[in-house]
């Protein structure tokens, strides 16, 4: 018979470790699908995100089209998209914090 110094912990600790890289991977799915909708300049630009950080789209309301003040535009856009990316990150942490118990895990 061999000595396990650690007895049985070592066996559960993967044991568990295996259950919480399976529920990221499904939560991982699960907000690939997630979507959220975020607006700039009082909605004159909308832009869908997934929780991947993938743009899904990008509308432009026509009113918002003034050729003589593209920058305008440009700034509702990056405004737009920046928000976006910060709401689906947020979004991410928060539904990943839940199954990893507020661990930081490198990668995720």
């Amino acid at each position: 018979m061999k000595f396990n110094p650690m007895g049985g912990n070592m066996n559960k600790m993967m044991k568990e470790a295996r259950k919480v890289q399976e529920r990221i991977v499904q939560m991982q799915e699960e907000l690939r699908q997630r979507e959220l909708e975020v607006s700039s300049g009082g909605g004159a630009v909308t832009v869908r995100i997934n929780g991947r950080q993938e743009i899904l789209s990008l509308k432009i309301a026509p009113e918002a089209v003034d050729p003589d003040d593209v920058e305008l535009l440009e700034d509702m856009i990056i405004a737009a998209v920046n928000e976006a990316i910060k709401q689906s990150q947020e979004m991410v942490s928060t539904e990943m914090a839940k199954i990893t118990g507020g661990f930081n895990i490198p990668g995720l």
